[in-house]
């Protein structure tokens, strides 16, 4: 019996070993089965040496256990006096439940481990096969497998092989396990075996040398006729038929043989669905069958996926014929026509799979995990590799390598790099060891994480340690694509350290290609013109620009991005404030590189006024500016200058300015950053769109009217004057390249003659008009004072009894109508409210209107979609006159104003969404179809808005041009390659608010 005191001095120094459960470890160390050696003091520090001492020692209990009388003391005389030996198996049951499982099961398999025993002794794929020679069935198999299994992971957890090498061993594991089951499979149908020639093509990790603990191997199977078929002629086809029967199921066969699970476990899936046609394709085809597909149909992923193609078991002349026949193929890949969008087809599917409960747990597809580094490798080899042999490897490591050697990557970029994958590999190796599952999960356990930070070699705070070095390898392999792809490119116009190597001119322009540059030559220039040399500025740029061409190949338009930036960097270079700027606040960057990329209106106003960049690095930069504010700051630019000129000068200058941040915001909104995700809520970044611009409008022609009055009047105009915002303008819509749509009143002050006080108004308009034209490098506003009465051939300007006179007497309701977005804007703000009070009645007819006018209305709205439509334009994708586009919408909701304003006073506003909001709260229209309205009316405002931002000129529809088409579509939120779906969402979302429209409006 143990004393009490001894008890206690056996708890203390198992916790000093490392054992997080002392009393039941104390409790298995008093099993009979280790009698003779559980007061070993070697034992106990060998156990406490593994990562889990306490699961390393009830594995030895259960070992022990399942011993013969007449085998144990060979067992624990080895445990005692063999010291490698020793720590390889303690080593593995303290880092694997799944082979302490195994030894358990198979208690003499522990004898393997004396093989290679000897630290320089590695097994290669030879010494796999002839420890699975001896499997004749999956059962044997299977135990054969975890025989051999258990070497390499008691070498593995002992660091007498590193990862690189693990993964290695793994994989010659892998073929010899794949060619006994195909010896097995064989067997079983010897007349198949006879009747076909069947290779197997080792994918993914496998057939790069670098397989997991567990994981599905993946394979393509390739076939041809056997030696008893008959030779050509009419039976020919009938041979090879027969043969690719006979191939089938021994490949079938051979897939169950290593997946099927019995009480020995799975060895591993074996996946073919890299195959052509993947799940839904052959499962064995002819070589020919596989090219034909390879030259017709397959897409860029499938041949990076065949950069790692090895032949691994089967016929070896028919699989290497099979590698020789594809390599090409796979080496042309990047001369591929859609290469890019493929290559960002495949960045986006390594995000959109990964589940947002594991994001942040992910070893393989999460941010910084093994996939990028593999993705980024494996596009550079195909880039780079069409030139340089050196970069056929399918070998990740290996492949890193051979680009840092060529110069592809740099040195210490590649060093970090390697250091990172060896240590997320190695963190992959350890996690599916323990329980011989497959996982890239970091687990959550303490317990878990424990004994895998141990197994490692961290040992003080283990879990601490742990996270600790994860994140900071993560945090390298975020960095990679400006590690991999970008620095080589400055390093091929810059000046570099001496014995660097250099990427050639040719290898650079390659890279730009790859990236989606149409013109990698004048980008070259661009990238040498704005980093070489040895001044501050270029050291600096040579820092900014790895990340913003990454973000520049993220747009539709990375040549324009790149140009933009040399522009402002050419105009602001010598600016102390710009470069420290981009390099000190991360938003600025990166909220520059979206706004030079995106398209045209936006670096054309930032090109007027270079200065204006440093909105983009303020917090509060891009958040629109209240009329208020902008009125004063306009006010008193126009109170300072000299002359009407200059006042508007100084005008136009602001408002290019604050079109700029309202662009800007806009595109940042849409397009998202690192730091702020794309804007969701749609709705409201059109409604602040529309909002900033027509205040800035109003503020601007505010500006204009002090101006045209100062310079000839003095404080004081002889008439008092309004300005009325009608169409977009009133109703706070106004988009990019919107007219300002106005109605002008006036009132003679006491004592003026209406003429003179007529003439001065006509002058007054005339003035403002010609100074918001003048040509200058700011974008001109045309005032439209087409929806006064009369139109055209009516008096530009009236007074309030004129136009009294005019609606009472001739108005039509088209008119009334147009009055229903009619708002004061600038002038005489007593005046503009009594021209409202006036227009009320007009608008929001009391009882609503008669079923003439509102035949009348539908009348000449049918008239507007049979003859307005331009000629030739696509109905279905007309913005504002389209089928469900903006026209329909507004008319829909106008509609319903003049119905019921009078009794709903939520209906009387100038705003299109807000009227449908007041018409939905009361009862007028119901949830799904005013949803359905305003969907349509925020898409068909976001579609014209995009094309002004990228064309840099208005338009109705679609642009045609194909990069043109792809900015809009990224714009508005669709990825590169997807423009075929935008248009049929934009066709699905407006054929639906037809539909409304057509109940609502035309009561159909």
């Amino acid at each position: 019996m143990t004393v009490p005191g001894r008890r206690s001095s056996t708890f203390i120094q198992l916790l000093r070993s490392g054992f997080t459960d002392p009393q039941t470890a104390a409790r298995l160390l008093e099993n009979d089965a280790l009698a003779s050696v559980r007061t070993d003091p070697v034992l106990l520090d060998a156990l406490g040496a593994t990562a889990d001492p306490d699961l390393a020692l009830l594995g030895l209990v259960r070992l022990a256990e399942a011993q013969t009388p007449e085998e144990r003391p060979l067992l624990l005389d080895t445990l005692v006096a063999a010291k490698p030996l020793r720590d390889r198996l303690l080593g593995v049951l303290g880092a694997s439940e799944a082979l302490g499982d195994h030894l358990a099961r198979h208690p003499r398999d522990w004898q393997a481990l004396v093989t290679y025993e000897a630290a320089d002794l590695h097994p290669g794929l030879a010494d796999f096969e002839r420890g699975l020679a001896d499997a004749h069935d999956p059962v044997g198999l299977r135990v054969a497998y975890r025989r051999c299994l258990l070497s390499i992971a008691a070498r593995d957890v002992c660091g007498t092989i590193d990862v690189a090498e693990t993964a290695a061993e793994l994989a010659d594991l892998a073929t010899a396990t794949l060619r006994a089951a195909l010896r097995i499979a064989s067997a079983a149908a010897p007349e198949d075996a006879a009747r076909c020639r069947l290779a197997v093509i080792a994918m993914g990790k496998c057939g790069g040398n670098e397989l997991n603990y567990v994981s599905d191997v993946d394979v393509i199977f390739v076939a041809d006729a056997g030696p008893t078929t008959g030779a050509g002629g009419a039976n020919a086809a009938a041979d090879e038929g027969k043969a690719l029967q006979a191939a089938t199921r021994l490949a079938s066969h051979l897939m169950r043989i290593c997946s099927e699970t019995t009480v020995e476990g799975t060895i591993w899936p074996v996946d073919a669905n890299l195959r052509p046609e993947g799940r839904n394709g052959p499962l064995v085809r002819t070589l020919s069958s596989h090219l034909a597909y390879y030259q017709r149909w397959a897409k860029t992923w499938e041949f990076q996926a065949l950069l790692k193609a090895r032949a691994v078991a089967g016929d070896p002349e028919l699989g290497a014929e099979y590698i020789d026949a594809i390599s090409p193929l796979v080496w042309q890949a990047a001369e591929r026509e859609n290469f890019v969008a493929d290559v960002q087809k495949m960045r986006r599917r390594v995000v959109d799979n990964i589940p947002a409960a594991h994001v942040d747990r992910e070893l393989k597809l999460g941010p910084g995990g093994l996939r990028d580094v593999e993705f980024a490798v494996q596009l550079l080899q195909l880039v780079h590799g069409r030139h340089d042999a050196t970069l056929h490897s399918g070998t990740t490591l290996d492949a890193l390598h051979a680009l840092a050697a060529g110069g592809y990557v740099g040195r210490a970029d590649a060093a970090q790099l390697h250091d990172a994958y060896r240590f997320l590999r190695a963190m992959e190796h350890r996690i599916q060891l323990y329980r011989l599952r497959r996982t890239h999960l970091v687990p959550e356990d303490e317990a878990d994480l424990r004994r895998l930070g141990r197994s490692l070699g961290l040992r003080t705070e283990p879990v601490a340690e742990l996270n600790k070095a994860w994140r900071r390898h993560a945090s390298v392999v975020r960095r990679l694509h400006e590690k991999l792809f970008y620095r080589p490119l400055l390093d091929a116009v810059a000046q570099l350290t001496p014995g660097e190597t250099r990427l050639s001119p040719l290898a650079a322009g390659q890279r730009l290609e790859a990236l989606g540059y149409a013109d990698p030559a004048a980008a070259l220039r661009h990238l040498e013109a704005l980093a070489s040399g040895v001044t501050r500025k270029a050291a600096i740029q040579r820092t900014l620009l790895p990340v913003l061409l990454g973000w520049f190949a993220d747009s539709a338009d990375p040549d324009a991005g790149l140009l933009g930036f040399r522009k402002v960097s050419d105009a602001l270079g010598k600016t102390p404030w710009y470069l420290r700027l981009l390099r000190d606040e991360g938003a600025a960057a990166e909220n520059l590189a979206r706004v030079l990329s995106a398209g045209r209106l936006a670096p054309d106003l930032l090109m007027r006024a270079p200065e204006a960049v440093a909105l983009l690095g303020d917090p509060e930069g891009l958040l629109p500016r209240t009329r208020e504010a902008l009125e004063q700051e306009v006010m008193a630019a126009v109170g300072r200058a000299d002359s009407a000129e200059a006042a508007v000068t100084a005008v136009r200058g602001v408002r290019r300015r604050e079109l700029f941040r309202t662009a800007a915001a806009d595109i940042v909104g849409s397009y998202g950053t690192e730091e702020s995700p794309a804007e969701e809520d749609h709705g409201a970044l059109v409604d602040r769109v529309g909002g900033a611009v027509s205040d800035l409008t109003a503020a601007t022609i505010a500006g204009a009217l002090r101006a045209a009055v100062q310079d000839q009047w003095g404080d004081t105009l002889p008439t008092r004057f309004a300005v009325i915002g009608v169409g977009r303008f009133g109703g706070h819509e106004l988009g990019y390249g919107s007219d300002a749509d106005v109605l002008f009143v006036h009132e003679p002050r006491e004592g003026v003659d209406e003429q003179e006080a007529a003439k001065a108004a006509q002058t007054v308009i005339a003035e403002m008009r010609r100074l918001l034209q003048l040509p200058t490098a700011d974008p001109p506003l045309l005032i439209d004072a087409d929806l006064r009465p009369e139109g055209r051939s009516g008096p530009l300007v009236r007074t309030l009894p004129s136009y009294a006179a005019y609606y009472r007497r001739w108005s039509l309701t088209w008119e009334s109508q147009a009055l229903l977005r009619a708002e004061p804007v600038a002038g005489d703000a007593d005046l503009g409210a009594r021209f409202i009070d006036l227009i009320d009645p007009l608008r929001y007819p009391m009882e609503g209107l008669g079923e003439d006018a509102v035949r009348e209305i539908r009348r000449l709205k049918a008239r507007m979609e049979s003859e307005r439509l331009p000629r030739g334009a696509d109905p279905t994708l007309h913005t504002k006159l389209g089928r469900g586009g903006l026209s329909d919408v507004e008319w829909t909701v106008q509609l319903i104003q003049m119905r019921h304003a009078w009794s709903e006073p939520g209906l009387r506003t100038t705003r299109t969404r807000q009227a449908l909001a007041a018409a939905h709260a009361a009862g007028l229209i119901p949830t799904e179809e005013a949803q359905i309205l305003d969907e349509a009316w925020v898409l068909a405002t976001r579609v014209r808005n995009a094309v002004m931002l990228v064309r840099g000129r208005a338009g109705d529809t679609f642009p045609s041009e194909a990069r043109e088409l792809s900015a809009v579509g990224r714009y508005l939120g669709y990825a590169e390659g997807t423009v075929g779906e935008m248009l049929d969402d934009y066709r699905r979302i407006t054929r639906r608010a037809r539909a409304v429209v057509d109940e609502f409006f035309y009561g159909a």
